[in-house]
């Protein structure tokens, strides 16, 4: 085999023309082209594995995009599947309530009392916007007309006249409806008063066995015992309208009032025919006479009374209109200091430091000219606040927990001991609580105050409100329906037991012709007392 293989080497040679020095160079030259091109196709094999990496690298993150990407769409076709249905509810909801007012959604709101235009959910409406939000008649009437309006209930408000006597029907009828006979009703008794004669005797009734524990009397909890207008209110009046009140409630526990010589005298007088009764002596009042009895004939308060009149006058047209002092009564002045007093306090911590009025532009120099003199009053003001302070700590306190055996540990415990004037003040009221606490029986809890009875006329001059300065109207009706807790049923029960009729009738028997009406018919009969031409 190896001569064979050795045989075709020779013969190979011998086939070579050419000599070896040109063959050697022909084959090295033919050698480095196909080295050249091997290395050529490497480089390219090598670009080519290294595009096929970054291939597949930027495959894996599109990849991994696309899944996010996917798990996005499911979540937001799921948030798009849950907006749909809820928007397909509202729609369902919007279709169920078609056609009825935003203020007539129960079958009971809809219900509309016999002999009534409205529903008595809108009656119901109007009552809460005035009673409870003080909105005036003609404004409630037009929130009333636009709530339907954009409910597409066009027509829904009331006019204010009908607004009116729906108030005065409802008052009507909750001084005409039946009372409980019972031996725990508390009544609380005071004079309303305005101009002309007639004065107003209010009663509010209140049972024992629903008086509320650890918070204040408020409108809801008294009901509407007697309403009676008079021109002259003596003792032997008030007597006898106490009798016939108690023909509605039975005989009361006791009777609260402000210790008025009509009233208490009255009371008096009923207590000789059922001494059951227990008289209570207003808190607040009895406060009122005791700081009377230190401030009326002290000559710094008059003094002090006397600068704040002018301050008012002088303040009011300049730039320091907003450090003017609120205005004094001239009625019940000693149960209404508590705003004179702090307006005093807090102005002379401004004389003293007047750098937080520099924003206002308002100069020191000015200021101290106007108000300086309320540095002559620091001691004064230190000890009037000390007094008001003890007032209103007392009032809260029994305002919260009324009148019981033993009130007056609880109280002295609650006010914290003073020196001066305000402790001997704190004394004499913590002394008076104890005995007014001595008319309470064990276990009984009474009111202390006619706060609530106050706060109602002062609700009723607000929605008089110009009106107040002419007399009493029927709107004095309107006392019946600010107090009792209503619903929607009781008002159409209301409403279809007193008709307009029993109120003009009311009206004309107890108030007869108003001062309003009076000088209506005076006017308008009398020509001018001087000629035109």
């Amino acid at each position: 085999m190896d001569a064979t293989a050795e045989a075709n080497a020779t013969a190979t040679r011998e086939d070579y023309k050419s000599r070896p020095g040109a063959l050697i160079w022909f084959f090295r030259k033919s050698r480095d082209r196909w080295k050249s091109k091997h290395q050529n196709l490497k480089a390219k094999v090598k670009g080519f594995k290294n595009q096929i990496a970054a291939v597949t690298k930027s495959r894996e993150q599109w990849r991994a995009k696309a899944e996010h990407a996917g798990e996005q769409v499911t979540a937001l076709e799921t948030e798009n599947a849950a907006l749909r249905a809820q928007i397909t509810a509202w729609e369902e909801k919007k279709k169920t309530d078609e056609g009825s007012s935003l203020l007539s959604r129960t079958p009971e709101q809809r219900h509309v009392p016999c002999g009534q235009q409205y529903a008595v959910g809108v009656v119901h409406g109007f009552v809460s916007l005035v009673l409870t939000c003080g909105a005036s008649l003609r404004c409630a009437a037009n929130v009333l007309e636009f709530i339907g309006s954009t409910s597409g209930q066009g027509g829904i408000g009331p006019d204010r006249s009908t607004g009116r006597l729906w108030l005065l029907r409802i008052g009507l009828a909750a001084l005409l409806r039946p009372k409980i006979i019972a031996t725990d009703w508390v009544w609380m008794i005071d004079h309303s008063v305005q101009i002309g004669q007639c004065k107003c005797l209010v009663i509010l009734g209140i049972r024992l066995s629903e008086f509320p524990k650890g918070r204040p009397l408020c409108h809801q909890d008294m009901e509407p015992i007697a309403l009676m207008p008079m021109t002259s209110s003596t003792k032997e009046t008030v007597a006898a309208h106490l009798e016939e009140a108690k023909d509605r409630t039975g005989v009361p526990r006791a009777i609260l009032d402000d210790h008025g010589a009509d009233l208490h005298g009255g009371v008096e007088i009923f207590r000789t025919a059922h001494p059951e009764t227990s008289e209570l002596y207003d808190l607040k009042h009895k406060a009122a006479c005791l700081l009377k009895g230190r401030l009326d004939g002290n000559e710094r308060w008059k003094s002090y009374a006397s600068q704040l009149g002018q301050a008012k006058f002088a303040l009011q047209q300049t730039e320091l209109a907003f450090l003017a002092p609120p205005s004094q009564r001239s009625k019940a002045r000693f149960m209404n200091l508590g705003g004179l007093v702090a307006w005093g306090r807090k102005t002379l911590a401004l004389v003293d430091d007047p750098s937080v009025l520099e924003p206002m532009k308002v100069s020191a120099e000015r200021l101290r000219a106007k108000l300086g003199w309320l540095r002559e009053f620091r001691a004064e003001l230190a000890e009037w606040s000390a007094f008001q302070e003890v007032i209103d700590g007392v009032l809260d306190f029994v305002r919260h927990e009324g009148l019981y055996p033993g009130v007056g540990f609880a109280l002295a415990a609650a006010i914290p001991a003073r020196s001066g004037g305000a402790g001997e003040l704190r004394e004499e009221l913590i002394h008076f609580v104890r005995g007014e606490a001595l008319k309470a029986r064990f276990g009984e809890r009474l009111p202390g105050t006619t706060e609530v009875l106050e706060s109602c006329f002062g609700k009723l001059k607000a929605l008089e409100d110009g009106q107040s300065k002419s007399g009493f109207t029927g709107l004095v009706l309107s006392l019946g329906a600010m107090v009792s807790k209503w619903t929607e049923e009781s008002l159409g029960e209301a409403l279809e037991r007193c008709r307009v009729r029993d109120v003009s009738a009311w009206c004309h028997k107890m108030l007869g012709d108003s001062v309003q009406s009076q000088r209506k018919q005076a006017y308008g009969e009398v020509a001018g007392a001087t000629g035109t031409g």
